[in-house]
């Protein structure tokens, strides 16, 4: 009987194994790399959202327990008595409901353009006029509401202002202190701004100013549509995108995993 013949040797692969370990270690190390890289970018993003968003709702509670406490005068003396409201302490007067006594100087009124009323959507004007505190040289701000703007932005609104003293009520607020401006300022004085940049205006003026800007009442004579911003509008927003941050962090994390401990 004939001998089967002989099978050749079966040769596997020797270089599978080490070329699995080897991409392996490209995801653990250059992998690694990238996602540190990316968490770190997507955590950062995300904080800075989250901020915001504590900074707006912080801001909100302030005013609704402040808003609701005792009326105070405003602070308007040159020197400050024991038993008076901290003179100039913008943090102390942030969001108090304080009444005024003075004349408005209507020489120095700003209005504040690019500003939308929320229940009409028209374009138009905040009107901020000083008001001299009486008994001092003292000034503060007094945001008087919106007014519309005219179809030819080059014809400004008629602003009708009392003459001799008046006594008013409102919020304490105080200004951003940074904006997105679209070009410097012109020289001198302008009776339209971008923006109410109040130590633009302390710097324009020729006598002290309150650091803080007084929205009126609603209630209050004197003044022209009301319907102040709230300080946590868009919070949710903040929150949200905050959470998309730290989302994308995490789903980072996870697909560097997946790829590393998959099987080959």
């Amino acid at each position: 009987m004939a001998e089967p013949p002989e099978q050749a040797p079966v040769e596997y692969a020797r270089d599978a194994v080490p070329a699995a370990s080897a991409s392996r270690r490209g995801i653990l190390v250059w992998g690694g790399l990238l996602v540190v890289a990316l968490v770190t970018g997507f955590v950062s993003l995300g904080l800075w959202q989250w901020n915001k968003y504590a900074v707006k709702t912080e801001r909100q509670s302030e005013l609704d327990q402040r808003s609701h406490d005792a009326l105070i005068a405003m602070p308007h003396r040159t020197t400050n008595a024991p038993q008076e409201v901290p003179l100039g302490d913008a943090d102390f007067l942030r969001y108090r409901h304080v009444e005024l006594t003075g004349e408005f100087e209507p020489a120095r009124q700003i209005l504040i353009d690019n500003r939308v009323d929320p229940t009409t959507e028209r374009a138009g004007y905040h009107v901020v006029t000083p008001l001299h505190l009486a008994g001092s040289d003292m000034r503060v701000l007094v945001n008087r509401g919106w007014v519309p703007a005219a179809a030819d932005h080059r014809v400004l609104p008629e602003i009708a202002t009392p003459v001799g003293p008046v006594t008013l009520t409102g919020i304490a607020v105080v200004p951003p202190a940074r904006f997105f401006t679209l070009a410097q300022p012109a020289a001198g004085w302008q009776p339209v701004w971008q923006n109410l940049d109040l130590a633009r205006y302390a710097a324009a003026a020729p006598w002290p100013l309150q650091p803080v800007v007084v929205e009126l009442d609603p209630t209050a004579p004197h003044g022209y549509a009301r319907a102040w911003p709230r300080p946590d509008e868009r919070a949710d927003k903040h929150l949200s995108y905050a959470l998309q941050w730290f989302g994308f962090a995490a789903s980072s994390i996870g697909i560097w995993l997946f790829f590393l401990l998959r099987r080959p």
